[in-house]
């Protein structure tokens, strides 16, 4: 058992690791080029320094030295295992807290068709790993059926849903797959960058890429995130003059606030399924980690600041910080704590994962992002395939190297994109239920679900392009 004192030197390691993490990104071409966070250069070097790395040459070399086991004591190890699953949460929790909410009308003619794209890049995921796993990493490799889950957990969920499910992956006897996903995100966010950068040459060569040519009048893709009202930013400022408590303190609390609704809301679902469907053997919600929940709770606080016109008590730009930082200690401690022998025992299924994964969102931006998406489908589909592929920093990247000035009005159909999409999938509550679902009903009951899904989706999105391109 690790004291606080140990938990204190971990976090100052991997504070000291982010910042030769930012020194090594800075010196090195190819990262910065690649677009490689700070935070996982970071994980790597604690990777390579760790006992699975560091430890495993020099074992070969001298089985008597201390480095056997790292350079870092087994209670610093111990804690950077279980942070992942830990800060996961707060990063969840932050996803809405201090997001402008538009209108109804508003929200939909902006964000529609982009989800619809989104949850079409997202159940198919599901759909190719379910195949992949049903005919070849079963039967061929013996992976258990919930190795399907990997692609939509990695690459849609990106490095933190990844070190997330750890838990649920070890509960349900597949403790390999806390490591291939989180390898999985490596390789989903390097061929997003790469494969995204690509596809932007080519969509200029061939004349897909749109902005800079005259502008729809009533498309009116300049429209932007409405400034904040004059009474809330004059509320916060009495606020926090008048408040004895730092701003960051003030929102730290809302985001606790969030989390402990989820916890609330995630005791009650298990409560309600231990009384009904539990009594019969159906057990789902005992694998359904917070963090998912936790975002609905941040939805939940904030909905009602609005309702209460308290918004002004949370500031969106310390809510990103929180989460920013949040974020980094996740990506550093889960790539930090993976296991690189259990990846060397599965390389050629890791290597099926990564080319089925690749292939289905490319594919689907390329075929699929030109009918679901009614007007400027390559600036913004472009977000959407970069987010299938990494997080949702990726998306955003892409989006403002094709679209740096945003003509197309992409940003903002990709941010309120997300209130129809997180709470489901890349992270949401069916990437929490999918493998208790595949390990209580098996592969094809599954598939046949999400499949369905998958194809409700392309019927929607076809329709509502037609819908929207009529009054465009």
């Amino acid at each position: 058992m690790f004291k606080l004192i140990d938990v204190f030197w971990a976090y100052v390691i991997i504070a000291i690791l982010i910042l030769v993490g930012r020194l090594i990104r800075q010196r090195l071409g190819i990262l910065r080029s690649l677009y490689i966070p700070s935070s996982i250069v970071a994980g790597i070097i604690a990777l390579l320094l760790s006992k699975s790395a560091l430890g495993a040459v020099v074992e070969g070399i001298n089985p008597e030295s201390p480095l056997v086991k790292g350079i870092f004591s087994a209670n610093i190890q111990a804690v950077w295992s279980q942070s992942p699953g830990i800060f996961i949460n707060v990063v969840f929790a932050t996803l809405f807290l201090g997001q402008y909410v538009p209108s109804f009308g508003e929200f939909w003619r902006k964000a529609s068709a982009q989800a619809a794209f989104g949850q079409t890049l997202a159940w198919g995921q599901y759909v190719v790993g379910i195949l992949l796993s049903v005919f070849i990493l079963t039967p061929v490799f013996g992976l258990p059926p919930i190795a399907a889950c990997l692609i939509e957990v990695a690459f849609e969920g990106g490095h933190g849903t990844a070190a997330g499910m750890a838990a649920t992956f070890k509960e349900l006897g597949f403790a390999a797959g806390a490591d291939l996903s989180l390898a999985l995100a490596t390789v989903g966010l390097v061929s997003g960058v790469v494969a995204g950068t690509f596809l932007i040459h080519w969509g200029r060569k061939t004349g897909r890429v749109q902005v800079g040519m005259e502008l729809s009048m009533s498309e009116n893709p300049q429209d932007s995130l409405p400034d904040e009202e004059a009474s809330v930013t004059i509320a916060r400022n009495n606020l926090l003059r008048d408040l004895l408590i730092d701003p960051l303190s003030l929102n730290f609390g809302f985001v606790g606030l969030a989390i402990a609704v989820g916890w609330l809301i995630l005791e009650g679902l298990r409560w309600i399924e231990s009384i009904t469907w539990g009594r019969g053997g159906l057990q789902l919600m005992p694998y359904v980690p917070l963090f998912p929940i936790a975002l609905i709770g941040g939805i939940i606080v904030q909905y009602l600041l609005v309702r209460t016109r308290r918004t002004y008590l949370i500031s969106r730009a310390l809510m990103e910080r929180i989460g920013g930082l949040a974020l980094d200690i996740t990506i550093v401690t889960a790539l930090a704590s993976i296991s690189l022998s259990v990846l060397g025992d599965n390389l050629i299924p890791f290597l099926l994962l990564s080319i089925a994964g690749i292939a289905w969102n490319i594919c689907a931006f390329v075929f699929l992002g030109p009918r679901l998406l009614p007007v400027y489908w390559f600036e913004r589909g472009i977000g959407d395939m970069g987010q299938s592929m990494g997080v949702t920093s990726t998306g955003l990247l892409l989006l403002r190297m094709v679209d740096p000035d945003n003509q197309s009005g992409g940003f903002e159909s990709f941010a309120y994109k997300q209130l129809l999409f997180e709470p489901i999938v890349g992270g949401g509550l069916f990437t929490a239920a999918a493998p208790p679902l595949i390990a209580k009903f098996g592969s094809l009951p599954v598939l046949l679900l999400t499949a369905s899904i998958l194809v409700f989706w392309l019927i929607f999105g076809f329709y509502n392009c037609k819908q929207l391109s009529k009054h465009s």
